[in-house]
């Protein structure tokens, strides 16, 4: 909570503040999970204008996460992309890499949507 998150969508939203990390562990939201969150920059004519709490999936974070098969996916910055509370994205496009981890979380439209999945 209280963590700064870039918006990789093309929602209008900028940069997002964690309010609360829904259906998470103790320790934070990680890879495919959904948040709660403030917008903290926005664009001026976006769909999402600053100030609206919204929901969002954690598409890339920093803390190191280790896969089945042995290796371990790491980015480079807290990224996340918008979704409604269905689920659906609020976004047409989803820029930079994204995990295929989200496909066993249900979130396979933001995969889709995804320009490289990693």
């Amino acid at each position: 909570m209280g963590t700064k998150l870039k918006v990789v969508d093309n929602s209008g939203a900028k940069l997002v503040k964690c309010i609360q990390a829904l259906n998470a562990t103790k320790k934070g939201a990680k890879l495919g999970d959904t948040i709660v969150a403030s917008v903290k920059e926005a664009h001026p004519n976006g769909k999402v204008k600053k100030g609206k709490v919204v929901y969002g999936v954690v598409v890339r974070a920093a803390m190191p996460r280790g896969r089945c098969d042995g290796s371990v996916v790491k980015f480079d910055d807290n990224a996340v992309v918008l979704v409604d509370k269905q689920g659906q994205p609020i976004g047409t496009r989803v820029f930079g890499p994204v995990p295929h981890e989200l496909r066993k979380k249900k979130h396979v439209k933001i995969l889709t949507l995804a320009e490289h999945i990693a």
